[in-house]
C-alpha cells in the first residue's frame, strides 16, 4: 500500500492505493499521528486507489478518527471504493465515518 499526503490549504489530504489491511493500517496510524503532530486539524483519507479493506483497516480508520479529535480535529473519509462501502456498511461504521463523494466536499461549507 502507497500513501501520500498534500495541504490543501484548509484541511491535509491523505491518499491511500492499494490494500487497507493488517500489513497497511500501522502505517496509515502513522502517517495520521505525523499529521496531527505537525498541526493539522481537519484530514481528508481519500480512498479512491484503496481497492480492498478489511477489520484492521477499519480499526485504523476508527483509531485514527479518535487520534484527530482528541487533538481538537477531525478526520473524514472520501471517495471510498464498493468494498470499502460495503465494509463500512456491514460495520455500520458508516454513521461514524461518513463517506464524501470527493475529498473537497468533506469539509465543504465549514
Amino acid at each position: 500500500m502507497e500513501f501520500s499526503t498534500e495541504d490543501k490549504g484548509s484541511y491535509t489530504e491523505v491518499s491511500a492505493t492499494g490494500r487497507l489491511n493488517m500489513v497497511a493500517a500501522p502505517r496509515l496510524r502513522e502517517i495520521v499521528g505525523d499529521v496531527v503532530s505537525a498541526g493539522g486539524k481537519r484530514i481528508v483519507v481519500n480512498l479512491a486507489g484503496t481497492s480492498f479493506m478489511d477489520s484492521s483497516g477499519l480499526g485504523a480508520l476508527i483509531g485514527c478518527l479518535k487520534l484527530a479529535r482528541q487533538s481538537g480535529g477531525d478526520l473524514r473519509i472520501a471517495a471510498a471504493q464498493p468494498q470499502v462501502t460495503m465494509v463500512l456498511e456491514l460495520t455500520s461504521m458508516h454513521r461514524v465515518l461518513t463517506p464524501h463523494r470527493t475529498p473537497e466536499e468533506a469539509f465543504a461549507g465549514e
